[in-house]
């Protein structure tokens, strides 16, 4: 989908739904990219919601132990960065079992050379040498979890641009065949320039990246994230500019520091003049470990109270429960199931 696609619908107006896979605590390219964008949008739409997508996550393979407890984790990291459990519905997916009904459902409209075609599959199961079931379907898990919940904003990467094309074909596939049910979601892109790695700028910063230095999380404490941006990748020059094209690794510095001192680009040049590169890693340091001090601090005090985190999850789920039963009860008897 090109970006005339993605557009801002006016505030007030709409359904928003996203989610994020449990695994992995979120780097600061998830919190500049989604996360951030998230707390603003709660504040500008009436109807929210926010899905731990956990039937996502065991596309790959996952410790038992490790995924329950990553779901509280990811629940603490959502809190902490803003997200208000009042104002959005804040769900854990597994726990409203309509999303794999629809996921089958809709599955059964979908061609599997439609799928092929999609990237993630490309590139995971290139990595995987073969891939499972699970991940070659999930874009239509992922179409069933927007559809489920009639919702028409949809904030995503860009990387996902395509399967939320295939979201928007699968309604128009349903609605040709059994009438008119779901609107058409469209993207909402965030305004944030990708977040590259620390270590080789030419790719995105990554949870997955095994590059320890290459990654900051916003569970680092302040001399990690000092010793990562102190070892991050920069040139020859030592002059601070904004050129991503001939100068990436400083050029991120740039654009990781002007997102978390929340500044444009320009000032953040201009409060670099006449400093070396040296000089300025420590200003971005000392930027980010400004907003993710207090982030970190929360986490660890929310993660003292996980009955808290599962009383947050629980009443989202009967949330979001209550939207998604008539929706589904309203397929079955479209699809002659009921």
């Amino acid at each position: 989908m090109g970006k005339s696609s993605a557009i801002l619908a006016p505030p007030g107006v709409g359904r928003v739904f996203s989610g994020i896979q449990p695994t992995g605590v979120p780097h600061l390219g998830n919190y500049l990219g989604a996360l951030e964008n998230w707390v603003a949008l709660q504040n500008q739409y009436p109807s929210v919601l926010y899905s731990i997508v956990d039937l996502h996550a065991i596309t790959q393979p996952q410790d038992p132990t490790q995924l329950r407890s990553s779901i509280l984790d990811m629940t603490a990291n959502l809190l902490a960065c803003g997200i208000d459990p009042e104002r959005v519905i804040l769900f854990q997916q597994s726990q409203v079992s309509e999303h794999a009904e629809l996921h089958w459902i809709l599955g059964c409209l979908t061609s599997m050379a439609r799928l092929q075609h999609l990237p993630q599959w490309k590139m995971k199961s290139k990595q995987k040498s073969e891939g499972s079931v699970g991940l070659y379907t999930y874009p239509v898990l992922q179409a069933a979890d927007i559809l489920l919940y009639k919702s028409t904003l949809v904030p995503v990467g860009e990387d996902q641009v395509q399967h939320l094309e295939l979201t928007k074909d699968l309604a128009r596939v349903f609605n040709h065949r059994y009438g008119e049910l779901f609107p058409e979601p469209v993207a909402l892109l965030s305004s944030t320039k990708k977040i590259r790695s620390l270590r080789d700028p030419s790719v995105k910063m990554s949870k997955s990246d095994p590059q320890a230095m290459a990654t900051i999380t916003i569970t680092d404490s302040p001399d990690k994230i000092a010793l990562k941006i102190r070892r991050s990748v920069t040139d020859f020059n030592s002059e601070v500019t904004f050129d991503p094209e001939t100068r990436p690794g400083v050029s991120n510095l740039v654009t990781i520091h002007a997102a978390m001192a929340m500044i444009s680009l320009e000032e953040a040049v201009s409060q670099a003049k006449g400093l070396d590169t040296g000089e300025y890693k420590k200003m971005v340091t000392e930027a980010v470990v400004q907003r993710l001090t207090p982030i970190r601090e929360e986490i660890e005090r929310l993660k003292k109270d996980p009955a808290h985190l599962e009383g947050v999850l629980a009443q989202g789920t009967c949330r979001a429960r209550e939207l998604a039963a008539p929706v589904l009860r309203e397929v079955r008897q479209r699809v002659g199931l009921c």
